[in-house]
Formats: C-alpha cells, structure tokens, sequence
C-alpha cells in the first residue's frame, strides 16, 4: 500500500510540488552514484533515463516523458542476468518514475544500495550517503518510510 505523505497535492495529498522535485532530485542523487557500478560502458537508456527525469524536474519533460523512460531502463534490468547491471537498471528505473509517483524515489534509492550490496560494497556507507544528500525538508518522509521498505529488500 503507498504511503499517502507521498501523493502530489493536485491529487489531493500533501506533498508539495517541491518536495516530489526534492524527490526526485535525491533519486537522481542516488541513482547516479552507483552507476560507476556498472563496468562495461552505461547503456544510453540509462542516462537519457536520467536526463529525462533532471528535465521533469525542471519543467522541461511530460511524466508521459518520464515514463517512457523509465520503461526503457526497467527493459535493460529485464535483458541482464548481472544482478549489479540489475539493480543500477532499476534504480534509474525508480528514478525517473519518480515523475509519475513520487514514492518511487524510495525504490531509486533502495535498488541502489542492493547494486552497492550485489557489488560487495558496504550497505552502510552508502545508507549513509544517501541520507547527507537528503534536503531537510523530505528527511522525515523519506527516513521514516524507507526502515520498512528496507526489511523487504533484505537490506537490514
């Protein structure tokens, strides 16, 4: 069940427009710190993935955008048998889907620690990055609602 903190105001939830663009910065954030993860050359579909989801955030993308984009990253996670490409594929995949939910931020950040996990790298630290580029303003939401999401994803 989704978190109802997580639905856009023009829906009639109470997160503000700036908040879902803190959102889906953070996932941005997220995402691209484990792309390096990836040892052969990063497939287009992920960086234009997440050049789609940097131009929503700025106006200049439909969720129509967003989700075509983020449908391509997914399809590369589906290609891969390498569960680290796996996990780096559906972290763009969550950050970009970001525009459409923004509890899909969550997802962008947790496939990232389970590629940091798949690549041998510590959990924690990553956890902790993560947290330092959170914008005080969505800290709450977002620490409050990932400990769950965490147990889910075999990550605590």
């Amino acid at each position: 069940m989704r978190d109802k903190r997580f639905i856009a105001e023009h829906r009639g939830g109470p997160l503000k427009k700036e908040q879902h663009i803190q959102l889906i910065n953070w996932a941005c954030d997220c995402a691209e710190n484990v792309l390096p993860l990836i040892s052969e050359k990063s497939d287009e579909r992920l960086t234009n993935a997440l050049s789609i989801a940097k131009e929503w955030a700025i106006g200049k993308a439909t969720v129509g955008d967003a989700r075509k984009a983020s449908l391509k990253a997914i399809a590369l996670a589906n290609e891969s048998s390498n569960p680290i490409v796996i996990a780096v594929a559906r972290a763009v995949g969550h950050t970009v889907a970001t525009a459409h939910m923004a509890d899909h931020s969550l997802g962008a950040a947790l496939y990232a620690l389970k590629a940091v996990k798949n690549a041998g790298k510590s959990v924690d630290e990553e956890r902790k990055w993560q947290n330092e580029q959170l914008p005080s303003e969505i800290m709450d939401l977002v620490l409050t609602t990932r400990i769950n999401k965490e147990k889910v994803f075999k990550l605590l």
